[in-house]
């Protein structure tokens, strides 16, 4: 784990995201989406309950598709359950998935500030094994639904959310695939036999909150593990490269932080590829 200077420059590093869809909302969900020209997609809030409180999630899901769809758990950055997190909820509906949002603070809280921000993750960086219940608690509300397949079911997460759904995998979690985008790559250290998922991490790299020493740690963590996993590295993206509002967020806190439009267009491709393979 980051020491505490750090792991609140990672935190800053990952808020306040904009309200501003991702470059892939129109582009790639339409592309990539072969079977259907006009999805309907359905949106909705939904309750749960997580770590003694009562959750706020989003889940998204085109309801003019037949059958069971699997199911996606999108956990989102430090700043909580924001409008970045649910367009990239309605992206993965429009390609053929039940997407639910999770709620990791309780209440549909999120940071008003930096300061916020650490007391909220704080508890998940301290005990990483919180990871797992945090998945499994949105996986088993987004199971309630007719629409989605408990049977098949994957994790994404955006920097915190990285870290939470790595976690949730190395912990055994029962997920057909994990995916992690400029994540935070500390927390447990994963055991032979124990993940599940085939495992996709999308890193920057010159991501300077995720240092080269940090990736290597964790790539030979995972192969002494001999946990199966693909390590996406996009040389010149910096932190939070699949937010469109990341350069401006940097700015704003001169934080060394930036949108890369071909990285994010590259590790949305990626998770596509390892979703139409794990999760068919």
């Amino acid at each position: 784990m980051y020491a505490v200077v750090g792991v609140t420059l990672f935190s800053v590093s990952c808020g306040n995201q904009p309200n501003t869809p991702s470059a892939t909302d129109t582009t790639q969900s339409t592309a990539m989406d072969t079977t259907k020209s006009t999805p309907s997609i359905k949106t909705d809030s939904v309750t749960y309950t997580f770590n003694g409180k009562t959750s706020k999630g989003y889940i998204a899901y085109d309801e003019s598709r037949k059958g069971k769809l699997p199911i996606v758990v999108v956990i989102p950055e430090w700043w909580g359950l924001g409008e970045y997190v649910k367009s990239r909820a309605r992206q993965l509906a429009a390609l053929g998935y039940f997407a639910i949002d999770a709620d990791l603070y309780g209440a549909g809280d999120t940071a008003a500030n930096p300061k916020e921000a650490m007391a909220y993750t704080k508890p998940f960086y301290t005990n990483p094994h919180l990871a797992l219940p945090a998945v499994e608690a949105a996986a088993a509300k987004a199971a309630t639904y007719p629409q989605a397949d408990s049977s098949r079911v994957a994790a994404i997460g955006y920097c915190f959310g990285g870290f939470i759904v790595l976690n949730a995998a190395k912990l055994g979690a029962p997920l057909k695939a994990v995916v992690s985008f400029h994540g935070d790559l500390s927390g447990i250290e994963p055991k032979k036999d124990v993940v599940k998922a085939d495992i996709l991490i999308c890193q920057g790299g010159a991501d300077q909150f995720v240092s080269p020493a940090a990736r290597a740690a964790f790539k030979k963590s995972m192969d002494s593990a001999g946990v199966h996993y693909t390590f996406e590295e996009y040389p010149d993206a910096q932190h939070a490269f699949s937010n469109p509002g990341a350069t401006a967020l940097g700015e704003k806190f001169k934080l060394p932080i930036a949108y890369n439009a071909a990285a994010d267009s590259a590790s949305w491709k990626a998770m596509v590829g390892l979703f139409q393979t794990a999760l068919r």
